[in-house]
Parts: structure tokens; sequence; C-alpha cells
């Protein structure tokens, strides 16, 4: 049988820890050395406060392509767990070269990673250095606004320990104290007075309304203006069921590593896993999130555990379910306006959690705006950025901040495809704005506004079906140096179909074609019959970039393509003269729909 009184006084370890810390007088922070030596702890630590730099030192952020010329840190600095026991953590400060612009002092952005993986390499410090972090985009996106951007790795990536993977108060309080860290850098160019914000999403956002919820108390002297978080597991043990024999087991397995790693007495894993599933934790604390994810699509915990311990069965334990209560977020008010968040179709954390997380936190008076957007959960990180940055500005420009507390507008409505299948992503009727250009006549049709394109993306099996919609519609174009008025009809010929994956490093892959008719239907308003391509044209649909782009500016397919020769109507010989032949081209850009508020 299972003990179910499995806690432990927590109060030993703090005090020892802070035992330690009194051992040896602080000292001011100092340049550490090169490579993985600067992240070794001192022994004992110095004593001090949460927030204190220990050591600092220059480095290279390899932001991808368009990134803004930025200085960059790294940092070890003091902080303090869930337990309240004095840690230390890692962190990356990004500052762009460039003066700031606008009035006062820069204003800093307290960006809170969502899940990387348990491996050290996988910390946001490490994938910076090597250009692989995809979180690369909102980060950029922020730097060319100017602001400085402080991103913690979160307690244990880079100092030996395993990651406390969604210990939300260890997590908040990294956020919020690498805020006095990075002003402790010389010639850092950040102004303890400066306008700050907090900014994460899934496991990001639920590290950024940790460090809303605990403002007041643990950092009242920072100057938060505002907190976007997304994709918040505001109820763990309702994410967790969730989680568990759907597409998100990885990120449960994980949590249960992080967990077990801050409640090592009260999370029993050693009791209850079996050889075997040891052995498969130890290989989900090697992998980055992408192995993790779709390494353990569908698994179930009864495949980690003794028999009998089911998930179920595990989280009615007393301790396990203490500690899992512990993490959930709404008991306490957020003191500056709140930018909540969450996909319709989000598979991983459940949309009706989130929205009670919203009603507990618009009880408490705080000042929250919720916005749904139609998209799953990976999709939604990078679909709200724009969104999340304009909000953020108008924050830092002092703007009053609307909320939706008292919307009443009906409860939005999970659209999640089924769990326990294939990983399927879905883009339902997104915007696609297309042009195509004429070769010969040195011009470009520009389709509808009201075009969309839909598709299914299958991860699991690499394959992709969508079709495209685009209403009939008139241009005008010089025919022959005279301004014609040309109505044009393209229908799409069978699906889109082609292949679709995502690797290890967050990088999207999509190739395959979409086919269609093209019909003149009419020239200055006179129909001259049925004047169409006497094949479908083909679109060659080739997509090679990080999985942000599904966000920031949308998927774009461009190339150069053949339009066969018109016929059916009197004037087929002219009209095919002028726009058939190889070498046109085409520009598609799909790009997500707009959120909803709530």
């Amino acid at each position: 049988m299972i003990q179910t009184s499995l806690r432990k006084s927590v109060l030993a370890v703090p005090l020892a820890a802070m035992a330690m810390a009194v051992t040896s007088a602080y000292a001011a922070p100092v340049v550490g050395p090169s490579g993985s030596t600067f992240y070794t702890l001192p022994s004992p630590l110095p004593a001090g406060n949460h927030g204190d730099l220990l050591s600092y030192r220059s480095t290279t952020a390899n932001l991808g392509v368009g990134a803004p010329a930025t200085k960059a840190w790294n940092v070890l600095y003091q902080s303090t767990d869930s337990i309240g026991a004095t840690n230390v953590v890692s962190g990356s400060v990004l500052v762009p070269s460039a003066a700031w612009a606008g009035t006062g002092p820069r204003p800093v952005i307290l960006y809170a990673v969502g899940t990387h993986g348990l491996a050290q390499n996988c910390a946001p410090s490490r994938q910076f250095e090597n250009g692989t972090d995809y979180e690369n985009a909102n980060i950029v996106a922020a730097l060319k606004a100017g602001y400085a951007v402080l991103v913690t790795d979160y307690q244990g990536y880079m100092t030996g320990d395993a990651p406390t993977y969604l210990a939300g108060q260890s997590q908040g309080q990294a956020v919020l104290d690498i805020f006095k860290a990075a002003t402790s850098i010389p010639s850092v160019g950040i102004s303890p007075s400066a306008k700050a914000a907090i900014w994460g999403y899934s496991q990001g956002g639920q590290s950024a309304a940790w460090a809303a919820e605990l403002l007041s108390t643990y950092a009242p002297d920072l100057n938060v203006v505002g907190v976007a978080a997304g994709g918040i597991p505001g109820d763990f043990i309702k994410t967790s069921l969730n989680l568990n024999g759907n597409l998100g087991f990885g990120f449960l397995a994980s949590g249960i590593i992080g967990l077990h790693q801050q409640y090592p007495l009260e999370i029993p894993v050693d009791l209850v896993a079996t050889d075997a599933g040891k052995a498969a934790l130890e290989v989900i604390k090697s992998q980055c999130v992408f192995p993790a994810l779709l390494g353990h699509l569908n698994q179930n915990i009864t495949e980690y555990t003794i028999p009998g311990v089911t998930l179920e069965k595990l989280e009615n334990i007393a301790s396990v379910r203490d500690d899992l209560l512990a993490q959930n977020l709404g008991n306490n008010k957020v003191p500056v306006p709140l930018y909540q968040y969450h996909g319709q179709a989000d598979e991983f954390i459940p949309l009706d959690q989130d929205i009670a997380l919203k009603k507990a936190y618009c009880s408490k008076f705080s000042k929250v705006t919720f916005d749904v957007y139609p998209s799953e959960h990976i999709v939604t990180q990078f679909q709200a950025a724009p969104t999340v940055l304009a909000w953020l500005g108008d924050r830092f420009a002092g703007k009053a901040a609307s909320d939706t507390c008292s919307t009443t507008a009906a409860e939005p409505q999970s659209t999640a495809n089924p769990g326990g299948g294939n990983y399927v992503v879905s883009l339902k009727s997104w915007p696609l704005a297309a042009t195509v250009g004429l070769k010969t006549l040195g011009q470009t049709v520009t389709m509808p506004s009201t075009s969309t394109f839909t598709a299914q993306t299958d991860i699991t099996a690499k394959t992709l079906t969508g079709s495209m919609s685009v209403p009939d519609f008139k241009q005008t174009l010089k025919i022959i140096g005279i301004p014609a008025q040309v109505g044009l009809r393209i229908a799409p010929v069978g699906a889109t179909t082609g292949t679709a994956s995502l690797d290890n490093d967050g990088q999207l892959h999509v190739h395959g074609t979409a086919y269609a008719n093209i019909t003149v239907t009419s020239v200055l308003g006179i129909p001259f019959g049925e004047c169409k391509t006497v094949t479908p044209v083909a679109f060659p649909l080739n997509f090679d970039g990080p999985i942000s782009s599904l966000g920031n500016g949308g998927l774009t397919f461009a190339g150069t393509t053949t339009f066969p020769q018109i016929k059916g109507c009197i004037i087929s010989a002219i009209l095919s003269s002028l726009m058939s032949g190889p070498g046109q081209t085409y520009s598609f850009t799909v790009s997500p729909p707009a959120p909803v508020k709530y």
C-alpha cells in the first residue's frame, strides 16, 4: 500500500540554506569565466538577498535573421525556490545596441519562456548561443521595439541540478529577480526605475502569472506596468488529467520530474515508478521540448508505474495532492493590468480552467483583458505575439487598460481536436493574402481579401491536406496599353496535398502543391464565354522555417509557375498570348485569424 503521508516539514530546508548563506559576506558581482565553468556555483553561497547578481559575462546571442544589433550577457543571480530556500539561477540579459528613442529610461520586458525541455543544453542561455531557441521571434520583436529583454533559465537548468519544471513559485520569483540582477551589470544601460512588463506563455504563462501574484509582496519596488500571460496551466490537476494518455504526455512526464526535483519527499517517484518507468523518465530528462513532445505522444502514466497506480491514485496521495494544489493560481490579486489569452483549440492546456482563472482574478478586482485565439497551443503562442506587444506598448506609454471582466459574451467552448490519436494542427479558414504576377503583361493580380486557406497538418503522419477559397473578383489590367476591367475566377481543383513535419529544433517543413483553374469571366464587363486554362495551374507550396512563423507574419509560399493556354471563348488566342506561359510568379501568405475578446 502506498503511504499517504510522505510530507515532512519543509522548514528545515530553507533554514539550512539560510544558515549556509550567512557563512560568508556578500561580495560584489564579478566577471565570470568563459565556458561552462561560468555556471559553477560558489560554495558556500554568499550572504545576500534575492536578486543579487553573483557573476556576469558578455556573450553572443544568435537570434536569427532580422534581429537588431544586441548586447548580451549571461548572469548568475540569487533567487528563492518554491519552499523558501535560497537558490542560484542563470539567465540572459539582452539590450538593443541602438539608443532608446523614447522618453525616460529604456523599458524592460521580463520574458518568461515556455517549455524548453529538461536537458541543460535546452536552457534559453545555451540556445541563444547556438541560435536554436524556438521563441527567438518573440524576443526579436521585443528588441526591435527598443525594449531590453531579460530571460531567466529558471532553477536548475545551468547550475548542475535537474530543473524544477512547473514549480510555479520558484519560476515566478526567478522571473522577478533577474530584473535586479540585470541592473547590477556595469554599463548595462538598464535603470532600476525603468518601467517593466512581464510576458510569458504556457510554462511561461504560469511563470508570468505567478510573478504577477507575487509582485506586491516579493518585489514591491519593481515598476511593473503590465503582465501578459497566455496558455496558463492554472489548475494543475485538471491540466494533468488532460495530458495523460493524450498528445501532451511529454509535458506531464516532464512536470513529474520537475516537481519531484522541488519536492523530492512529497512526490514519490522512486516508490511508484517501475524500472522501465524510471528509465523512460531519464530519457525525457535528456531531451529538449520537441523530441519530448513528439516522442511520447498518447502515453499513459500507467506505462511508468507499478501495477494499480493510475494518475488519479497518484494525485490522491495527500503529499502529492498538496504540492499540486500549491501550484494553482488565482489566489492573489494581480496589482497591475493583465492581458490573459488562450487558444480555443488548445489540445494540451484546457481552455475552461484558464477561463476559471480569469474569473478568479476578476473577482479580486484585478483588471483583466482576456482574448481567445482560434488555434492550437503552439500556434497561439506566436499568433498572439503582435497583439501582446501592442498591448504592452500601450502600458509602457501610460495608456489606461480596458478589461473584459464584466463581459456578457457567452463563454467560449473548446474546439480542440480529439486527443489520443495523431498530432494534428488545423488551419480553419485562415486569411489568405495572395498575388499573381503576370509575366507578359508585367502586372500583378491581387486576390480578394476575403480569400481563405484551410488545412489539416498531421504532424504524426507528416501529411498536409487543405483547400483554398477565392471568391470571384474583378481587377483592372492594361491590355495593349488600354486599362480594362477583367473578371477572374480562381477555382481550386481537388485538395491541396503534401507533407508537413516538425523537427527537433522547432523548424516547420511544408511541401505540397495547390492546383487551380483560372477563368477569365469577362473583359470590360463583357462575358466572352468559358475562357479557362486548359489544365489546372500548379502552385508549389514550399516552406522551411521556424514554427513561430505560424503567428509572426504567417506562412508565405512563393515561386514561379506556368500558366497553360486559355481556351473556350472567342478571345482565347489574345488572352493566351498575354497570360499564358512559364515565369508567372505567385505569393501566398496564410496568416492567423484575429482573436475574440471574452
